[in-house]
């Protein structure tokens, strides 16, 4: 029998996202746009976020995309058809939406596994100036958006998990098991806030990873911040910025398997010097890591984020990079991302920075990005401007 939950759990489960995720907190409001973004395989979400929506007198504007419809377009569309652009199209969006609400569910975790990896780079190269404009429009203060898991079969089968496993790990990282889960949330703001203004106030100027699989120096640089997904991605307990990518030196290997392009690539291994992936391997799709590489700007570190033990609520590997960025273990997780950076890691008026800043600040950009996850042990020690050093993580909790 398949596990279905029920429409009660599903409500609050949009409640979370509708009224708590958009507007950091301060939920949709009368009048406004909420734009989402809900596949088939997500059909049971599909009324629940609707009636969030139009309790909070927003517009809902529902975005439902047939299972399968993505392999059917490689396997047909020619190079052209691939990166075209529609441009009135995209932009009207941008212009259109306050909020955006992206449900993460997937019928078939290998549909894209026969496609070249080129043609779906491409397609998310010409994409490069509709994600220019949310950003803008989000770093404007214009617009905000969030995401959310919806576990189906596909999915649990491959962990190995039943749905209704796989389902109730969702319900226990959203705290879909309190009366509150919005309230249990905003407790975990309040502890790993205060880890990252004590992060923030500690002015640092490189972090060295290591351990007997990575060695690596990262330049953060005194005017970074450490930021967190507290609204952006639920769940998120992670705590982050974006390094000057110019001066990241090193090694690191990855045991958790990364999904992209509807592919899969295993032990991901980096080399970085001055910034730049200069040899890489995988024992699983090392072709599809490469063209990922291969995209215009990607190959450079936009990223490098710690989640701390003591918090999150997701035990088990669920095959997805929002839960698998936080997943809890015995020895925790670090996990850094490669193509474009957050520009509001910056401790100014991010809002406000010309390109030219951005690339002296630098920061990378590029048209998309990609967590890559590693959940072994790892000691991190920071230098500081002063020239001190510090360990700021060991044992999988922060250490200030």
């Amino acid at each position: 029998m398949t596990y279905i939950p029920s429409y009660e759990l599903l409500k609050k489960y949009a409640d979370v996202l509708v009224k708590f995720a958009l507007r950091g907190g301060e939920w949709a409001k009368i009048g406004e746009t909420v734009f989402v973004q809900i596949p088939e395989c997500a059909k049971a979400f599909y009324l629940p976020l609707q009636k969030a929506i139009l309790e909070v007198w927003a517009h809902p504007i529902m975005e439902y995309t047939p299972d399968g419809v993505a392999k059917h377009f490689f396997e047909h569309a020619n190079d052209d058809q691939i990166t075209y652009y529609p441009s009135h199209f995209l932009h009207g969006k941008v212009e259109q939406m306050t909020h955006v609400i992206s449900v993460i569910a997937e019928a078939d975790k290998h549909e894209l596994k026969d496609i070249d990896p080129k043609k779906m780079a491409a397609r998310i190269h010409s994409r490069k100036e509709y994600k220019e404009r949310r950003v803008k429009k989000e770093m404007d203060g214009k617009m905000t958006r969030t995401l959310g898991l919806f576990g189906t079969q596909a999915m649990a089968d491959e962990v190995g998990m039943s749905l209704e496993e796989y389902r109730n790990q969702i319900i226990k990282a959203c705290y879909l098991d309190y009366d509150d889960p919005i309230a249990e949330r905003k407790k975990t703001f309040k502890n790993t806030e205060e880890i990252k203004n004590k992060l923030n106030a500690l002015k640092i100027e490189y972090v060295h990873v290591v351990w007997e699989d990575a060695d690596i120096k990262i330049k953060i640089w005194s005017n970074r911040q450490r930021l967190g997904w507290w609204w952006r991605n639920i769940p998120s307990f992670e705590i982050f910025t974006s390094p000057d990518r110019r001066e990241t030196n090193g090694r690191m290997r990855f045991n958790q398997p990364l999904y992209h392009f509807g592919q899969i690539i295993k032990d991901i291994y980096l080399k970085f010097e001055n910034g730049v992936i200069v040899d890489f391997d995988a024992s699983e799709n090392k072709e599809g890591l490469k063209e990922m590489i291969n995209i215009p700007n990607a190959n450079k570190l936009w990223e490098f984020s710690l989640t701390d033990g003591r918090f999150s609520h997701i035990t088990k590997f669920m095959g997805s990079t929002l839960y698998d960025e936080n997943v809890w273990g015995p020895e925790w997780n670090t996990h850094v991302a490669i193509w474009s950076a957050y520009n509001e890691t910056y401790t100014g008026d991010a809002s406000k920075l010309t390109e030219q800043e951005v690339a002296a600040l630098g920061f990378n950009q590029s048209a998309e990005h990609t967590d890559i996850i590693s959940t072994k042990r790892r000691t991190v020690t920071a230098t500081l401007v002063d020239g001190s050093e510090k360990i700021i993580y060991q044992n999988w909790q922060f250490t200030v």
